[in-house]
């Protein structure tokens, strides 16, 4: 009875016991969703940390006390923040209890949980004038990276799911059906196609699956291109991309929030060919990039790079660079966002040692993947500039991010980084996490929701 009160007046109502009940949990539930289910997925599932349901605990049984202090503490090592700074103590309690009413509940036999949401309200959604947005393709769960074929077919990575999908057009070329190619790969978050082959990086290697828009639907099998990369579960996690000098570009994030790796092979991006051949360092000081493209005039590398947390809500930046040659310095662990040493291990270096930004892009917006548009359906204005998807804060009281950002360019210098898709977050509320952009061969544009678990289709027709 003392626990059904308490719940009560977590919600401030004056209810008889039964009532109180099922108004906690509606709170209980909706703390979840706004706090938890970015990271363990929107039903418990798992996404970027692990599933809530049962599963092999790590750091203590899933009791409601235990559950409490796990909340409040974190697991700094792992990446969870502590919850005591921004949830009251009252919520970390509701919060626990309803997470182990759900410890012991298999996963295979919650089958009314799909591990995609709904799809939300399209009107929420907003886009300048004249494009619209629609559901290119449902039932991808966990969709991140993005490579179109010369044949339409789109290939997807993805993160919790462990899977590769093929995303194959329908007549009309405005929605597709999914089809998966692979299962049980570790984290395969990264894709690039080169000369019909599908390269796939996984944590810790890379594999190829030869001609794949003729073999995607017969499970076919894979080659181990490279096997000896950083292995490391935190920040490890690898895109993969064609550069135009006909290598292969992977990088190795920082095993931790901040660290000093110079000496290591982490914090680095690297390069090699398309047999594994001649792995090389291209470029240092890099914290945790989760998204390349190469410049379509200049063939520069720009970058995401994710900021370091635990330095204030409102910085350091998450950052967009460009490495336009090898052997450049970005800054981590000495300096952040261009501007900020680091308290711990700057030790009288400067900023200015280090290549700046070209763009700030804001404070835990989580910057994942990036495309330049070269397509002709959108409006001239849009050409050969840059669109970055802004994953979303995911520790900050007042989240950030969640949205497509355009980043408008005058040559290689940055003009402008204004907002072009926003409606992921409602209020507090998450519908959608974009993940990844790629431009189709019809100028629209496919945006990767790692949440929601689909791609969506942005198109332009001027009304």
């Amino acid at each position: 009875m003392k626990s059904i009160l308490y719940l009560a007046a977590l919600v401030g109502l004056a209810l008889n016991a039964s009532a109180a009940c099922a108004a906690s949990d509606q709170v209980a539930q909706q703390l979840y969703q706004n706090n938890c289910a970015v990271c363990h997925g929107a039903n418990m599932e798992g996404s970027v940390g692990p599933t809530l349901l049962k599963h092999k605990w790590l750091h203590g049984e899933p009791t409601k006390a235990n559950l409490q202090k796990v909340i409040a503490d974190g697991v700094p090592e792992k990446g969870m923040p502590s919850w005591s700074s921004t949830l009251k103590t009252a919520e970390i309690e509701a919060l626990a209890g309803y997470v182990a009413t759900f410890a012991d509940v298999i996963p295979a036999a919650r089958n009314g949980v799909s591990q995609v949401t709904p799809i939300p309200d399209l009107s929420g959604f907003k886009l300048p004038a004249g494009f619209h947005i629609s559901v290119y393709a449902d039932g991808v769960p966990a969709a991140r990276a993005l490579a179109v074929s010369e044949s339409g077919i789109v290939y997807v990575g993805s993160r919790a799911a462990g899977k590769v999908y093929a995303l194959v057009p329908g007549k009309d070329r405005t929605t597709a059906s999914v089809v998966v190619i692979a299962e049980k790969l570790e984290a395969p978050i990264g894709l690039t196609l080169v000369k019909g082959a599908l390269y796939v990086a996984e944590i810790g290697r890379v594999i190829r699956f030869d001609d794949i828009d003729k073999r995607y639907a017969s499970k076919p099998s894979f080659t181990v291109v490279k096997a000896d990369i950083p292995n490391d579960k935190a920040h490890g996690e690898k895109v993969i991309k064609l550069g135009p000098d006909g290598k292969l570009y992977l990088p190795a994030g920082a095993p931790c929030n901040t660290c000093d790796k110079e000496n290591a092979p982490h914090a680095k991006i690297w390069r090699m060919d398309p047999d594994g051949s001649h792995f090389e360092e291209y470029a240092r000081g890099i914290r945790n990039t989760v998204g390349f493209a190469f410049h379509p005039d200049t063939k520069a590398l720009w970058f995401t790079d994710n900021g370091p947390d635990n330095l204030g809500e409102n910085g350091p930046s998450c950052e967009l660079n460009v490495a336009p040659k090898a052997g450049l310095h970005f800054g981590f662990p000495y300096c952040h966002g261009g501007a900020v040493p680091d308290p711990k291990f700057a030790n009288g270096r400067t900023c200015d040692e280090f290549v700046p930004p070209v763009a700030k892009l804001g404070p835990h917006v989580a910057p994942l993947g990036l495309a330049f548009y070269t397509g002709a359906q959108f409006p001239q204005a849009y050409r050969g500039n840059v669109f970055v998807a802004e994953h979303g804060s995911w520790n900050r009281p007042n989240r950030i991010g969640y949205r497509i950002a355009l980043i408008t360019l005058y040559g290689d210098k940055v003009v402008s980084d204004t907002p072009f898709l926003e409606g992921f977050l409602r209020g507090e509320a998450v519908v959608g996490r974009p993940a990844d952009v790629a431009v189709l061969a019809d100028g629209s544009m496919l945006v990767s929701d790692d949440y929601g678990g689909r791609v969506w289709r942005v198109a332009y027709d001027g009304k």
